[in-house]
């Protein structure tokens, strides 16, 4: 589900549709029969909504990319359309829902601890997060290692070359190394050096127990999930 639903998404009397929509029900029942999960793209970096002002860690961005502004009278508070995303979320506790972006609270994990331990069947991926994981390695471990059956390996866009940096973060313990883009996050990271059983389950096991049909034997281990063993409702 791309970011539109919430954001831009009109109906035939041009009010914007929430996330949590009601006349959306009946996709989301049918969604319910399928044993599939959900990956959902809701709203923006938070900084979007910010003031385009010297406090804002994402000011060159907006002032190379001013279409990616979030003014008030165009969109609604980045707060409603997080929440309406968790609403949708409670309401159908049968469906998993991936999260991507760590649900935009990459600089907020505690908080975004906090929901998930609420919400059993939301789990979040890790596209375009690392400059806020880099940045606080302790903390970031340590969530990472305490959430780990709650999250998934997740790339924005495919760029062979930045997957080098993905590794670096989450498999080493260097220090003090750049971001790959120019734009944003001009601050140093430092590796997180996680443990391997976490990174196989960030990696692939834990897309192997929540999404049907994928290829086992296209990954290490390849055994065949254990009768019963599934991810649905957390």
């Amino acid at each position: 589900i791309f970011k539109n639903l919430g954001m831009t998404a009109l109906d035939v009397d041009g009010a914007r549709i929430p996330v949590d929509d009601p006349r959306l029900d009946p996709l989301w029942a049918a969604v319910d029969t399928l044993d599939i999960p959900v990956l959902i793209h809701s709203g923006d970096p938070a900084e979007f909504w910010q003031p385009h002002d010297r406090f804002n860690e994402r000011w060159l961005e907006l002032k190379l990319r001013p279409r990616r502004i979030r003014p008030p009278e165009a969109f609604p508070p980045w707060e409603q359309i997080m929440e309406e995303q968790r609403s949708l979320f409670r309401r159908w506790p049968g469906i998993d829902f991936i999260s991507a972006h760590l649900h935009w609270m990459g600089n907020d994990l505690g908080r975004l601890g906090r929901i998930l331990d609420e919400i059993p069947n939301m789990y979040v991926g890790l596209g375009a997060v690392l400059y806020e994981l880099g940045r606080q390695p302790r903390f970031a471990r340590e969530w990472l290692v305490r959430y780990q059956d709650r999250v998934l390996m997740g790339k924005d866009s495919y760029d062979r070359e930045e997957f080098n940096t993905y590794f670096r973060v989450f498999e080493t313990a260097d220090e003090y190394f750049p971001y790959y883009r120019r734009y944003h996050a001009f601050w140093r990271m430092y590796g997180l050096d996680l443990p391997d059983d976490v990174l196989r389950k960030v990696y692939y096991e834990n897309a192997l127990r929540i999404i049907p049909g994928l290829d086992r034997s296209r990954f290490p281990g390849g055994a065949e999930p254990a009768q019963g063993e599934s991810g649905r409702g957390g």
